[in-house]
């Protein structure tokens, strides 16, 4: 599985953004899409998930209820709302793939940064 991201840029503190991933390749293998991220001079965390099928959801505490992860099972495709951004919500955001039968997220996309600014 293939995995390009886009969006990303400078947003100010309270701002939105819109991160998009688009899923090529063994799309029919996926069990799952996420979003993680790395800030600088710290280690990368979970920060949204989605299952493939059914579309459940799962959410890091430090973005629930500012953050909305959804897919299109069409379009192959997985976006991250943000809202009510914060300065720590700055750093590299990673889309990455679970397949069927994996336990883990074994394919990843490029980052792309986000920048909030107070």
């Amino acid at each position: 599985v293939q995995l390009q991201a886009s969006g990303g840029g400078l947003a100010q503190a309270g701002g939105s953004q819109r991160l998009s991933c688009a899923a090529s390749g063994r799309t029919s293998s996926i069990y799952a899409l996420a979003w993680f991220r790395q800030a600088p001079g710290k280690e990368r965390e979970f920060v949204a998930s989605i299952r493939w099928s059914g579309g459940s959801t799962s959410y890091a505490d430090s973005v629930k209820g500012r953050f909305t992860i959804s897919r299109d099972v069409v379009k192959n495709t997985v976006d991250l709302q943000m809202n009510s951004l914060k300065p720590e919500d700055t750093a590299v955001y990673f889309c990455a793939c679970r397949l069927i039968g994996s336990r883990e997220y074994g394919y990843w996309g490029r980052g792309t940064q986000v920048t909030v600014s107070s």
